[in-house]
């Protein structure tokens, strides 16, 4: 079984418009809610490549009752830990020709109990876990370390971590040593406090981010495929071009991916290569949509590995 956990989640609001263009109107072509974050995204990754996983999730507030109700249509298994504060409104506004508009929300802080409750539902999920996914930002008043206690918590009990997060959660987390860390560009900047721009720059920053502590890395860089980093080797994996739709969620799908081959005995390289198969699949599709096995297996047959060193 596969953990996810999505400590800051949110009611999701997607409209998709004809165009976005600075300065002038667009029209609404529809919209719909869904309930948001990256662990939430994960398990319905997951659940689709048919894989049994456990989506720990926090909920309360005024949206507690429509979050609850769009996260039972997911159909994969669900915790929750209620909270008293309201989870986040998230807005996500795309267009035909692939450009997108993400405006979320910081979240709203937690108790010390609720913390304590957090944690005491991953332990208990441990239990029967192969993985544990901790994805996506944490609220305002948690402490930058939470995700390293949990990936030691869950490294004594010999379960696998994928550390996917921002800012000082990501900083913090890289020093407790993942299992894999997958960073996208914009969040690798960040966390080396540098611009990215050239191919060299790229695979320089994933061996730095490997020394900083994870296992393994996986740079995600949109349309230009993963630097990958294990203990032995440096690859680069591209993926086919394509007509992006919407590349929002498609990290999300790239580290689901990854783990679900990692749980079927593929090696490294090719587990990094059903991630990017995964994401790019996903970003062919309109909105927060995200592709099937059947999708992401049209697209790993034209996936490229390189060893780079």
């Amino acid at each position: 079984m596969i953990l996810t956990l999505t400590i800051n989640p949110s009611v999701d609001r997607n409209v998709l418009v004809d165009r976005l263009v600075f300065e002038d109107r667009a029209y609404i072509l529809s919209r719909s809610d869904s309930a948001g974050g990256r662990g939430i995204n994960a398990s319905r990754v997951l659940h689709s490549f048919g894989a049994k996983s456990l989506a720990v999730v926090t909920s309360g507030g005024a949206n507690d009752e429509k979050f609850q109700k769009l996260l039972a249509k997911s159909g994969f298994p669900v915790k929750v830990v209620a909270v008293k504060n309201e989870i986040r409104t998230n807005f996500t506004i795309t267009d035909r020709q692939g450009l997108a508009i993400k405006l979320n929300e910081a979240g709203f802080p937690l108790t010390a109990d609720e913390l304590a409750r957090v944690e005491k539902t991953v332990r208990s999920g441990l239990d029967s876990a192969t993985w544990l996914m901790l994805c996506g930002s944490i609220p305002p008043n948690v402490s930058p370390d939470f995700y390293t206690k949990l990936i030691r918590m869950a490294r004594d009990r010999k379960v696998k971590t994928l550390l996917d997060t921002d800012g000082d959660a990501l900083l913090h987390g890289v020093e407790a040593a993942p299992s894999v860390v997958t960073p996208n560009q914009q969040e690798a900047e960040r966390l080396l406090n540098r611009a990215l721009i050239t191919r060299a720059h790229f695979l320089e920053a994933a061996t730095r981010i490997k020394a900083m502590g994870p296992e393994n890395v996986l740079l995600s860089l949109g349309s230009r495929g993963v630097v990958a980093v294990n203990d032995r080797q440096v690859f680069e994996v591209l993926p086919p071009r394509i007509d992006a739709v919407s590349p929002l969620g498609a990290g999300d799908a790239l580290a689901a991916a990854f783990v679900w081959a990692s749980t079927k005995k593929k090696d490294f390289a090719d587990a990094v290569r059903w991630a990017v198969a995964a994401g790019t699949a996903s970003a062919k599709l309109p909105g927060l949509e995200f592709a099937n096995l059947d999708q992401t297996k049209e697209i790993y047959k034209s996936v490229e590995v390189r060893i780079v060193q």
